[in-house]
Formats: structure tokens, sequence, C-alpha cells
């Protein structure tokens, strides 16, 4: 799943058959779009993991016509606007010389997002381009030009979409021990180890440092028994109970989830959020927020564990919602009293940012599923401590 992660995200958008579908068939060089005459055929953005020649695999999100009608029309538009905080850069695709309001209104949101955009006029063959405008003629149907457009955006995909922000840069040096503790209970996978570890594992290496894994229950005999000392422990949330008594005081204990809310999301928003725990009150409304959708287990720690934490940590009634990748909210942002965000090891960090934005505009507070599992347990400041300068 990292690689899916590294993936450049490209949303494709434009009025409804300016000829995305067929685009998408051309730049990839197959048939994974519908292609039709009919307007409007395609209707929920479609994610596509791809191979493009010259540039490698990315993820490219066909997206509705930014011009569809009706009650379902908006819907539809609705869901394409929300592809713009999911991408590392915007395809504008236009036909016939049209660029007007519709265009116009997506390239302001591209602006407030800081997105790269690539306008590309669309059945050139068939009519030129005209109007004085920064644009890639392009032909979906003969492929004509299409080397233009493949030059034209590999220099518009920011450089980050293809570097993956390290975990414990600047947190760990060569040569440095560092100890991962990896719980296994029901949410285990059979046989493997869960992303975050596996990354951690990765990166730890990637630093020329030393791993050490031990389960929870093994982890206190190993370090009686060879006295080492490590220079970082990092473990599950959920162990911090345990963990945080067996690990001396003088060595630097945190999880992969805060690590992650460090490399992904907005780490000093989390640590401020986070203290909003102790104002909840009765009838307040926390909206979880995971980046991955699974089998539920009643160790669930987004639906249940954590749910059941913070009700009796707080004594309140609280109401939860889950929401889980990328899915909307059912109320708007700021009905809810806090949200919480999972550590977001399978979405990259600008969406992680971007079903955020809203909410930090607006001033609901946020945090961490693993800050939330420290503040809660009474070692919040010892665990953010290694990722604070």
């Amino acid at each position: 799943m990292k690689g899916q992660d590294l993936k450049p995200h490209i949303g494709i958008f434009g009025r409804r058959n300016v000829g995305k579908s067929l685009f998408i068939n051309a730049l990839t060089g197959s048939d994974i779009a519908i292609v039709s005459e009919l307007a409007g055929t395609t209707t929920d953005p479609v994610r596509k993991s791809m191979e493009i020649f010259g540039i490698g695999p990315v993820v490219l999100i066909d997206t509705a016509g930014i011009d569809d009608v009706g009650m379902l029309g908006e819907k539809r538009t609705a869901k394409t606007l929300e592809v713009i905080k999911q991408i590392d850069c915007a395809i504008l695709l236009i036909s016939n010389n049209i660029f007007g309001e519709f265009e116009e209104n997506l390239m302001v949101r591209f602006k407030e997002w800081s997105l790269p955009c690539l306008i590309v006029h669309n059945k050139s063959d068939e009519e030129p381009l005209k109007i004085p405008m920064n644009a890639v003629e392009f032909s979906a149907l003969t492929c004509e030009n299409l080397e233009n457009v493949l030059d034209a955006l590999k220099k518009l995909i920011p450089d980050t979409a293809y570097h993956q922000p390290s975990l414990l840069k600047g947190i760990i040096k060569k040569g440095d021990i560092v100890m991962l503790i990896t719980p296994i209970d029901s949410e285990a996978p059979d046989g493997r180890m869960i992303l975050p570890q596996v990354m951690a594992i990765r990166d730890v290496l990637d630093q020329d440092a030393v791993n050490i894994v031990v389960k929870e229950t093994e982890a206190a005999e190993f370090l009686h028994s060879t006295g080492i000392k490590p220079a970082l422990v990092l473990t599950d949330s959920q162990a911090f109970g345990y963990v945080s008594a067996i690990i001396p005081m003088d060595v630097p204990l945190s999880s992969f989830s805060i690590a992650f809310a460090r490399m992904r999301g907005p780490f000093e928003a989390y640590v401020r959020g986070t203290h909003h725990i102790a104002e909840l009150k009765d009838g307040d409304r926390v909206l979880m927020l995971e980046s991955c959708t699974h089998q539920v287990s009643c160790e669930d720690i987004g639906r249940h564990k954590l749910p059941r934490w913070l009700s009796a940590y707080t004594k309140k009634q609280l109401e939860f919602e889950v929401v889980a990748g990328l899915t909307e909210t059912k109320l708007p942002i700021v009905e809810y009293a806090m949200i919480l965000q999972c550590g977001g090891c399978m979405i990259t960090r600008r969406q992680v940012l971007g079903r955020l934005s809203e909410a930090l505009k607006a001033g609901v507070p946020v945090s961490n599923y693993g800050m939330t599992i420290a503040y809660l347990n009474g070692i919040f400041d010892r665990v953010v401590s290694p990722f604070i300068p």
C-alpha cells in the first residue's frame, strides 16, 4: 500500500462531453473509462491506478461534468469539487474554444488550494485553439500532440508528490537503536504487520539506524536482559497504558499514530486541539475520521474503543459519528464539537489536510487518535515531546 500512497493524484475536470473519458484512455493507452456521446456518462468521481508512459504510476480521478444540471447534477458537481482537496494537480479540459463561468470558477478553486493546473484544449483536430490562453492543444481521438501533454504534465506535477516524507528524519540519527513495540491482537492481520509498522521499520533503516521489534509482552524482559537503552520507542497507541509504565522516563516514547500525525497531518493543530477533550460536554458530537475502510471488530479503535474511553474519561453523554475513507460527513463541520483523525497511513498528506481544512478554518478542535489516547492515559506531554523542537 505504500506504493499507492506515493503515486501523484491527478484530477481530470471539464464540462460534460468535452472528452474527459476519451482523454484518460488516450493518456493511458487503454480503454479504462467509459466513452459515450451522451453527456453526463461519468457520474461520481472514478479513481484508477495506472502507469502513464514517461511519467510513471499515478492515480487518475475522472470527474463528472462541472456543468451538470438538476438535483442529481448539483450533487455530482459537489463531489467533483471535493476531489480538489485530494489531488496533487489538475487537468482542465475544454473544447470548441469555450472557456466561461464554469471554467473560471474552477480556476478560482484551484488557486485557493494552490493546486497546479494544466489546461488542455481537446478535439483540436475539429477546431484549433483560437482564444488567447496558455493551453495545450490535443486530440484525444487521434492522440495528436500527446507528447506535448505529457511534457507539460511532467513539469506540473509537484516534486513533493513523488517523495514520501520521512516518519523519523531529524528525530533519530545514524546508529541509533529504535525499539518498535507491536501488539498482536484481533485487529492485526494474519501473518503480516500493519502498514504503519512496516513503514516505521523501513524508515528506521533509511536513517541508517537499527530496528528492534518486539511484542509488548516481551519488551520489559528484553530491556532488562540486554541493558539496551533505545534512542526512541514507538508503540501502538492502544498499548500506551502498559508500555509507558515499563519504558524508563529518560527514554523518548511515542506511537506510530503520532509519528504519522507529524508526517501527514496538521501536527501543531492536533497538539492544541487535544486539550479540548477536557471541555467536552453532554450532547457534544465527536467526529471520528478514518482513512481506510476495513472489517469492524469489537476491538475497533475508532468505532468502539475510543468512544468508550472518551465517554468514561469525560463522564459526558457524547455522540459519535464515524466516517471512513474520504466519505463526506452527515452534518456541516461546525456541528461537531471535536474531530479525531486517525494516523492517516492510507491517504496522502494533502488528503488529510484537505478533509480537515474546513474544520481548521471554522475553529473546530482537531486531534489525532494517538494523541487522544495519550491524553486519556495522562502521558500526552511525554509522547508528543519527541516531535516538538
